[in-house]
C-alpha cells in the first residue's frame, strides 16, 4: 500500500501561473489544491491543514502577508511551513516575508529546480 499523498495549497492570483506551480509540485508527487485569493486560501488552508503552502504575496483581495499572519495565529495551523514566490524581490521585501511567518522566500522567476531546493529544506526542518 502506498502512503498518501502530500497536499500543497497553491495560492496565486495568475491562473497560468498557478497551474505552472500546480504542475512542478505534481512533479514532485504531491496533490495540489489551487487557490486565486488570499481570502479564499485562508479557508482552505484552515479546512484542509495541508502539508506546505506556497503563496504569493500580491493578492487581489489581502497580500500574502496577511495569509501567513492568519496561519500563524493560528495554532492549528502554526506548524504548516510556507514558501513564499513572489515577484517582490528587495531585500525588504524578502525580511518581511520571512519575519511574517515563511519558511522559505523565492523570487518570481522560479525554477523548478530552485523550487524542488526550498520543499527538500522545508522537509529537512521537520515541520510537517
Amino acid at each position: 500500500m502506498n502512503p498518501p499523498e502530500k497536499t500543497v495549497i497553491v495560492v496565486e492570483d495568475e491562473p497560468d501561473m498557478a497551474e505552472m506551480f500546480a504542475e512542478m509540485v505534481r512533479l514532485m508527487g504531491m496533490q495540489v489544491i489551487k487557490s486565486y485569493s488570499g481570502l479564499q486560501a485562508i479557508d482552505m488552508i484552515s479546512e484542509r491543514k495541508p502539508y506546505l503552502v506556497l503563496l504569493d504575496i500580491m493578492l487581489p483581495d489581502v497580500s500574502g502577508l496577511e495569509v501567513l499572519r492568519h496561519i500563524h495565529r493560528d495554532t492549528r495551523l502554526s506548524r504548516i511551513p510556507v514558501i513564499v514566490v513572489s515577484a517582490k524581490s528587495l531585500p525588504s521585501d524578502v525580511r518581511k516575508g520571512l519575519d511574517a511567518g515563511a519558511s522559505f522566500y523565492l523570487t518570481k522567476p522560479v525554477s523548478f529546480v530552485d523550487l524542488k531546493h526550498a520543499f527538500e529544506q522545508v522537509a529537512l526542518t521537520g515541520t510537517d
